[in-house]
């Protein structure tokens, strides 16, 4: 498999050098060159194979041969080592739960992958030895990927991660997630917005200065072996789905699109999905895009569901790429919506005092989109994705719900650890600074 740039000015790439540039030379982001297609029977048996077996097989014609096969098994293995399981909220609702992994949110599927095959690239390419540079990840964070990517990185040798992240915007048990293990994980608690520590990671990326001294790779989304992993839990939840003549609607709450990305992806490989909802909070670009045609990013809007504060999702550039941006094409695919801080809370509180559910405010705003959806589709069923554990945003679940939220053991004991972060203002310059006193 090969990768070309968005921006189409650089050259193609295999799986091994698209993992490890992060972002295209020409600053767009990698793209396969086709959707693998998978088998029908494949999709009709899927109940009769195991996870680690689905994953192998929708991942495995993005890798090529970049990854033995022996060593690509045992990777996706290591991914996905924690239950993703389909649960009934209502009749015609249900959550697809991805927060049982170590960071308790869905990134740890990609984190996990990303950092197993960083991790064997770097130790088994000859170039990387002989130039004797220093391998960095660098990754800008709104929330839950900065402690997945933290996790996922923790003493893998050889690699040193620095995280972003906006001071004071991101959850107390987030920001103990990434700012805690030390080693060779490093956090920058920038004094600015995600849209700010996303920029500066861009600027580096393309200084050739820079890059002469230090080998830079990036963890967000933006990377392939970060964001095509995700595809994985779709799959899954079909997989648990009961009603196969009738796929479900998926609502995805979304930032910075990477995830509903990999989900509009299996889709068009095969995996049956009615339809996508995008459901966004406050921070509303892609909404109005769906209703205007016209992508106008805008300076990030803080809300309660903050790992979507996003101005200008990376991600959606993809979501155009597959419909070659046609934009007839997209829509009848995706749909998207905004949920205000009010209106999350009201879902958050009635949700729980109705069905029992606890939700997290990401989820909250994923589960009025499709509730609002099925209201007008009212033979559909759907899923939505649960992405972060309620414990991680306890600050704003327990005043709604009006009672504790059960802290998870691991969470207790993180919450005790010193938190370790250098402050640095929103400037390139200081970022260039502390990558070179590694």
């Amino acid at each position: 498999m090969q990768y070309y740039s968005t921006n189409k000015q650089s050259s193609k790439v295999d799986f091994k050098q698209a993992t490890l540039n992060g972002q295209a030379p020409d600053k767009g982001l990698y793209f396969p060159e086709r959707i693998p297609i998978l088998p029908k029977d494949f999709i009709e048996n899927i109940i009769s194979y195991s996870n680690e077996e689905i994953a192998y097989q929708v991942i495995k014609p993005y890798v090529g041969d970049a990854i033995p096969e022996e060593e690509l098994r045992r990777i996706v293995s290591e991914t996905i080592k924690f239950d993703i399981p389909l649960v009934k909220v209502t009749e015609a609702i249900y959550s697809l739960e991805l927060y049982h992994g170590p960071t308790l949110a869905f990134k740890d599927i990609g984190a996990r992958f990303m950092s197993r095959c960083l991790g064997y690239f770097v130790n088994h390419s000859a170039m990387l030895r002989a130039d004797n540079k220093k391998v960095i990840v660098l990754v800008a964070t709104s929330g839950d990927t900065g402690g997945a990517v933290a996790n996922g990185f923790f003493d893998v040798d050889g690699v040193d991660v620095v995280i972003l992240y906006p001071s004071g915007k991101v959850s107390s048990v987030q920001e103990k997630q990434l700012t805690t293990l030390g080693k060779n994980i490093h956090a920058l608690e920038v004094n600015g917005t995600f849209d700010d520590c996303q920029q500066m990671v861009k600027q580096v990326f393309t200084d050739e200065e820079l890059n002469k001294k230090l080998f830079l790779t990036s963890a967000n989304s933006i990377n392939v072996a970060r964001w095509l992993p995700q595809q994985f839990y779709y799959f899954f939840a079909y997989k648990q789905w009961a009603q196969k003549n009738n796929p479900p609607v998926i609502a995805v709450p979304s930032g910075n699109f990477g995830n509903i990305c990999a989900g509009i992806l299996a889709n068009i490989s095969g995996l049956p999905v009615k339809h996508f909802i995008a459901a966004c909070n406050a921070n509303d670009i892609v909404p109005s895009f769906m209703q205007t045609e016209k992508y106008e990013p805008k300076k990030a809007v803080a809300t309660i569901s903050n790992a979507m504060d996003v101005g200008n999702p990376s991600n959606f550039v993809r979501i155009l790429e597959i419909f070659q941006h046609q934009f007839i094409n997209l829509k009848k695919v995706l749909s998207s919506c905004s949920i205000t801080d009010a209106e999350t809370k009201d879902t958050l509180q009635k949700v729980y005092k109705t069905e029992g559910y606890l939700l997290d405010p990401h989820g909250a705003v994923g589960y009025l989109a499709l509730e609002q959806y099925l209201k007008n589709n009212p033979s559909e069923k759907g899923i939505v994705l649960e992405t972060a554990h309620p414990v991680k945003f306890y600050d704003v679940v327990e005043p709604v719900i009006g009672e504790a939220v059960p802290i998870p053991i691991a969470v207790q004991q993180q919450l005790l650890l010193k938190k370790k972060s250098t402050k640095i203002a929103a400037e390139v310059d200081l970022l260039k600074e502390f990558l070179l006193s590694l």
